[in-house]
């Protein structure tokens, strides 16, 4: 039988919520606009499930937006953390297990030759931009529309994920001094690319963009977009950045970047680095990264950087990994979960069209898969909407954004997949 969500005590616990936060939440997606209706609220996490403080339970695709690869809250990365905290929750010193974790990065990501550690994925695109600028001594940013870096105010134009959601292209309180230096072009256009380069290249400092973009839900890089992107910045003497807050480790052991045989000059992750904990890194080039404060000009700082917590989940995290080498699995996974939407979908007679690299899977209510923003925005956000309510109301979680991704852990079994192909086909019919 559906649920009837949300329940009393999500509704109530939301009520009180309205009172202290904008919108009752702490992040815009997580309010629902983009779907309707109210969000549920999460009592507790476990494998691949999460639960509500009503007591439902719900198969998580969501997977905390990325980080959760191994699934909610796995023991061993729990009993690392546990083991950090006894030692002291933050020092403000440099500890071992930063170098540790740094080591781990470098033995799967070799591009990141040195790196800093932040705590969130929007501060480490904020320093890299700030790198970029300082290496270069020049101030244009190329970023593509609809790929998300995080909210600093250079990055808010035409910005993906909950940008989308909410129809707004950029940010109100952006000064248009700050977006003059960030120009926009389409994703996956690389003759745009060419064009500008050709008339302005001697101005950019960098190029960013996700290799694998994963804010406007998913969409594939065209073929030779990467390595046309790098072509062209290794002429004008402009850095390559690659967002992998999202792709780095799940992608594959090297993130998108090895995956899809490009070396960017600077690496920027989150996510799985932290294990489900906060925290951010940046780095690449070690001519580049010699360029940070304290050994270069270039500053950046945090109190809480390399936070011990966040630092041990990840190397937790990190080190499973490694040991297990889980890319396969995900990829049937993956390829399981892809087949039960398109399966469902065709025979209900509704178009879907999907796109997947490994574990990070994007449907989309259209003939064909997106190239760019512009026709993810085409497709039928309305139709996903109902969508996800009918699959919310039979225990099984998307993203409240038809503009977000599917995440799949180690934790999904085979069973759990199953009930999924069931509840996506009931889910297709009844829309």
């Amino acid at each position: 039988m559906p649920l009837s969500l949300p329940g009393p005590r999500s509704k109530e616990a939301y009520r009180k919520a309205l009172a202290l936060f904008p919108g009752g939440v702490n992040s815009p997606v997580r309010a629902f606009k983009g779907v309707g209706g109210e969000p549920f609220f999460v009592a507790r996490g476990e494998g691949c499930r999460v639960f509500d403080v009503d007591g439902n339970a719900f198969i998580d695709y969501v997977g905390s937006w990325g980080p959760l690869l191994l699934g909610h809250a796995d023991g061993r990365v729990v009993r690392a953390v546990e083991a950090a905290a006894r030692k002291g929750l933050t020092f403000g010193a440099p500890t071992e297990a930063e170098t540790a974790l740094g080591e781990a990065i470098r033995r799967v990501m070799p591009s990141m030759e040195r790196m800093r550690f932040v705590s969130s994925g929007t501060e480490a695109a904020m320093a890299a931009i700030r790198l970029a600028r300082g290496a270069t001594k020049r101030d244009l940013v190329l970023k593509f529309e609809g790929c998300y870096h995080g909210h600093s105010d250079a990055l808010l134009v035409k910005a993906g994920s909950g940008l989308a959601t909410f129809g707004a292209p950029s940010s109100a309180g952006v000064p248009a001094d700050f977006a003059r230096w960030t120009a926009v072009l389409p994703y996956n256009d690389l003759a745009a690319c060419e064009a500008l380069f050709a008339g302005r290249g001697r101005e950019i400092a960098c190029v960013i963009l996700e290799p694998v973009a994963a804010n406007m839900g998913v969409v594939l890089p065209a073929e030779g977009f990467l390595q046309g992107l790098r072509r062209l910045c290794n002429a004008a003497g402009a850095l390559l950045v690659f967002d992998e807050v999202i792709t780095g480790f799940r992608a594959g052991p090297g993130g998108a970047q090895g995956l899809l045989g490009v070396r960017p000059d600077l690496s920027i992750l989150g996510k799985i680095v932290g294990g489900g904990m906060p925290i951010g890194a940046y780095g690449g080039r070690a001519d580049l990264m010699a360029l940070v404060s304290p050994e270069g000009p270039v500053y950046q700082a945090g109190t809480l950087s390399g936070n011990p917590l966040s630092v041990a989940a990840g190397l937790a995290t990190l080190e499973i990994l490694e040991a297990t080498k889980p890319w396969d699995d995900l990829e049937r996974k993956g390829a399981r979960l892809e087949a039960a939407l398109a399966d469902g979908a065709r025979a209900a007679g509704v178009p879907l069209a999907i796109a997947r690299s490994g574990s990070l899977l994007g449907f989309f209510f259209s003939a064909k898969p997106p190239r760019n923003f512009t026709e993810v925005l085409a497709s039928d956000a309305a139709r996903y909407s109902k969508f996800f309510h009918a699959c919310l109301d039979r225990g099984v979680y998307f993203a409240p954004s038809a503009f977000e991704a599917a995440f799949i852990s180690t934790a999904h079994g085979e069973v759990v997949l199953e009930r999924t192909a069931k509840a996506v086909g009931e889910a297709f019919r009844e829309i």
